[in-house]
């Protein structure tokens, strides 16, 4: 078969495909149709979504952002106009315990739910009510790991007031092995020593060893445990 052959077969098989598509589609336009209304609705509802996935967490963030700012705010008069100011401490924790509990409650399962349920934990430790400090770190739980070792980190701290050395203890040797930015190895360890100084002061005393010659921060910390605990023993 010579070149001309070959050449003139391409087009003709060409052709015929042009012709079996075309075929096709006369056939099932409005299947073809439908099928690319179909596809640009999932493409639009996709786009959608992602438009207000990151709308929510704008809106999310941003009261997250004014919750934290009412942590800040002064108490008494004499405040500058446009800061808001509180005229007790106790109108003050209301205000900031309302906003973090609209916060979790209406966007729950989110990042800034957990954040905001961390921050009740808080509140509720500072007035005592140990109960409800437990039911929200533990749902602050739920939130990326950052945010867990903090909660964490306040359980047990919590636990070890209470004298429930175990669970504190269970708890701050995960966060030692597992640390985080906020959390990181070196200060689980030392909150650690200090829930072992009473039932086992030789390990504890083995954990603030290494750290007290530790640069900057963790080394002043380690010192001011080791003597707190150890100064009279």
């Amino acid at each position: 078969m010579d070149r001309l052959t070959r050449k003139e077969l391409k087009q003709d098989r060409f052709a015929q495909e042009v012709s079996r598509t075309v075929a096709f589609f006369e056939a099932h336009r409005k299947q073809v149709i439908r099928a690319g209304i179909a596809l640009l609705a999932l493409i639009l509802i996709a786009a959608g979504a992602l438009y207000y996935q990151r709308r929510q967490q704008t809106v999310r963030q941003e009261a997250l952002r004014k919750a934290v700012e009412l942590l800040d705010a002064p108490v008494g008069q004499g405040a500058a106009p446009g800061i808001t100011s509180f005229l007790s401490e106790d109108s003050k924790r209301e205000a900031v315990t309302r906003a973090f509990s609209e916060l979790a409650s209406r966007y729950s399962g989110s990042r800034e739910a957990a954040i905001a349920e961390y921050y009740l934990g808080v509140i509720a430790v500072s007035q005592g009510k140990s109960d409800e400090a437990i039911k929200h770190l533990t749902a602050a739980l739920r939130g990326d790991k950052e945010i867990a070792s903090l909660a964490n980190l306040t359980l047990a701290d919590l636990y070890a007031s209470q004298g429930k050395t175990a669970e504190a203890e269970k708890i701050l040797r995960a966060l030692a092995a597992n640390p985080t930015v906020l959390v990181p190895k070196e200060e689980a360890t030392i909150a650690l020593a200090r829930v072992l100084a009473a039932s086992k002061p030789d390990e504890a005393r083995k954990l603030l060893e290494p750290l007290r010659t530790s640069p900057g921060a963790v080394g002043r910390a380690a010192i001011a445990a080791y003597g707190e605990l150890f100064a009279n023993r």
